[in-house]
Order: C-alpha cells, then sequence, then structure tokens
C-alpha cells in the first residue's frame, strides 16, 4: 500500500491574496489567520490579502505569511480525515512540517518564523551577501567550485540542493559571483542570480542561528507524532532535542531538498501533496521521481482532489 507525504513550501512561494477564498469561505482558516495575526500583534492577514507585494516580500512577514497559509490549508486536510505517513517542508517550510506534526504549535511556528526572519535579514548587511541557482551542473563539480573560490574573504556554498541540476549556492556577493563564472566554465547550463536580501543557508547566517537559539528557548518543541524529514540530514526524525537543534543548523547548512525527496520515496512514498501557496515543491519532485502522484493543494476543491486521490491509494 502506498504511503502520502505532505510537504510545505518556503520563501518564493508567497503570493499576494493567497487564501483570500480561504478567509472568506472556511471558518477553520479564518481562525488561523486571526490567531497569526494575535500572536504578531500586527494584521499579517491583511499583508498576506492585499499587500503590497513588497511588504509581502519581506522576510520577516514572508515566513510568517507562508506558514499560516500552510496551516489554513492543513486544517481542511485534517477535517477530511486526510493523514500524512510522513511531512517534510523546505527551509521555513520545515515549521509547518512541525506544526502537522504537532511538534509546535501553530502560534510558536509562526513567532519562531517571524523572529527567525527578522535575524535572517539582520545577519549580513544589505547587498554583501548573494545567492545563484546553478542549472545543469553535478552537485560533486559545483562542491569543488565552491571550496576553490572560498577563502579567509569571500564565501560560496551550496544552499539548496532542489532536484537534478538545479542546486542554488550561497555567500558573500564576490564569492558567488566567483563561483557563478567558475560554474559556466565548469559546464553549467545556465546560472541565475535570486533576488534575495541575504545568503540564507550560507555558514553567514551563523549570527541568525545564535539569536534563534534565545528564542526556541521560550517555546515548547514536543517530539513529532508523525516522522518529519529534517532539512538538514534528510533523515526522518521525531526526538525533540534533535529537531531542536536542526532547526538551529538549518540556518545556516545546505536544504537537502533532493535527498529528502529520494528518503521518502525509500520509504514507500508514492502520493505528494504539497500544502500551502504555489507548487514549486510539486514541480521538483516530478524532477526526482515523475511516476509518483504529486498534487499542490491550495483550496477546498485541491483537498477534495487529495481525498479521490488518498481513497484510491488506500484501497
Amino acid at each position: 500500500m502506498g504511503k502520502i507525504a505532505f510537504l510545505f513550501p518556503g520563501q518564493g512561494s508567497q503570493t499576494v491574496g493567497m487564501g483570500q477564498d480561504l478567509v472568506e469561505q472556511e471558518q477553520a482558516c479564518k481562525a488561523i489567520f486571526d490567531r497569526a495575526d494575535q500572536t504578531l500583534k500586527y494584521s499579517l492577514s491583511s499583508i498576506m490579502l492585499q499587500g503590497p507585494e513588497e511588504t509581502l516580500k519581506r522576510t520577516e512577514h514572508t515566513q510568517p505569511a507562508l506558514v499560516t497559509m500552510s496551516t489554513a490549508v492543513l486544517e481542511l486536510l485534517k477535517a477530511e480525515g486526510i493523514q500524512p505517513d510522513y511531512v517534510a517542508g523546505h527551509s521555513l517550510g520545515e515549521y509547518s512540517a512541525l506544526v502537522a506534526a504537532e511538534a509546535m504549535s501553530f502560534e510558536d511556528a509562526v513567532f519562531a518564523v517571524r523572529n527567525r526572519g527578522l535575524f535572517m535579514e539582520e545577519a549580513v548587511p544589505f547587498g554583501e551577501g548573494a545567492m545563484a541557482a546553478v542549472l545543469g551542473l553535478e552537485r560533486a563539480t559545483l562542491e569543488d567550485v565552491c571550496s576553490n573560490v572560498s577563502h579567509s574573504n569571500e564565501i560560496a556554498e551550496l544552499a539548496n540542493l532542489n532536484c537534478p541540476g538545479q542546486i542554488v549556492i550561497s555567500g558573500s556577493a564576490k564569492g558567488v559571483e566567483l563561483a557563478s563564472e567558475k560554474a559556466k566554465e565548469a559546464g553549467a547550463k545556465r546560472v541565475i542570480p535570486l533576488q534575495v536580501s541575504g545568503p540564507f543557508h550560507s555558514s553567514l547566517m551563523k549570527p541568525a542561528a545564535d539569536k534563534l537559539d534565545k528564542v526556541l528557548d521560550q517555546l515548547t518543541i514536543k517530539g513529532a507524532t508523525i516522522p518529519v524529514i529534517a532539512n538538514v540530514s534528510a533523515e526522518a526524525v521525531q526526538d525533540a532535542s534533535v529537531i531542536r537543534s536542526n532547526l538551529l543548523e538549518q540556518v545556516y547548512s545546505p536544504v537537502l531538498w533532493e535527498d529528502t525527496i529520494r528518503e521518502l520515496l525509500a520509504l514507500g512514498v508514492d502520493t505528494f501533496v504539497e500544502v500551502g501557496s504555489g507548487n514549486v515543491l510539486t514541480g521538483l519532485v516530478r524532477k526526482v521521481e515523475r511516476r509518483v502522484q504529486a498534487v499542490a493543494v491550495s483550496n477546498r476543491e485541491g483537498v477534495l482532489k487529495v481525498k479521490e486521490l488518498v481513497e484510491g491509494v488506500t484501497e
């Protein structure tokens, strides 16, 4: 019998107006948006629903907005009795996954990622860090490229290992620029500079992890009721202390997304449900393995489609 994994998107999946129909039509979803506003003591929901986009794109708003959207959709899935066997989230999506696995309350997750966003913004002055997507180069080759350009002043590191032939690098602005040139020389098809405010998932983010440590001290992290595949190890975790240390390490370590999907496939997952805004992760799953069911859900209609799929899987 096939297994189901819920996947939760990270930064870049946000859009102004996400969740509008949920707030208008679903009481349980509106309650989640309201709880986010109460926890953060400002109207995150109006930034999500009305924008402007520039405000929503600020990391400290994007992160809690995506956790809120994912959790609202999760409520609909739960109400239909759709339960995952495993959960995983891309970068900040790991917090949504932890809410789904009952390792963290929704309020604690929203509070944590709001602060995580602020700390990530503060870690490196604007313009001093950069990220770029490298297409069509093997992991080992790109690792060599990065280690060759990295020295005392400049840094380039692997940040997001998304799927075969799509790896994001991160580091100092000059380091990423050098690595981008060398990657092209080494045979990369394309290198695309990313519009981001900092060098996320690189060692330059260590100061953000130190600050996040103090925030996590104020929150309750419990053992997960469902195995969570961690970004930093691509392994299933349920132990509360491991979850906590992973969340700190995750800030400055690569997101092993391709490995995460491969691990879920090895565990027998054949239905992947992307919960929340957008369909980025669904696309990445298909690039790793075409023969699985992968579906993105952001409203009731999508939930009912998943229900049909799942009933087909479990029968």
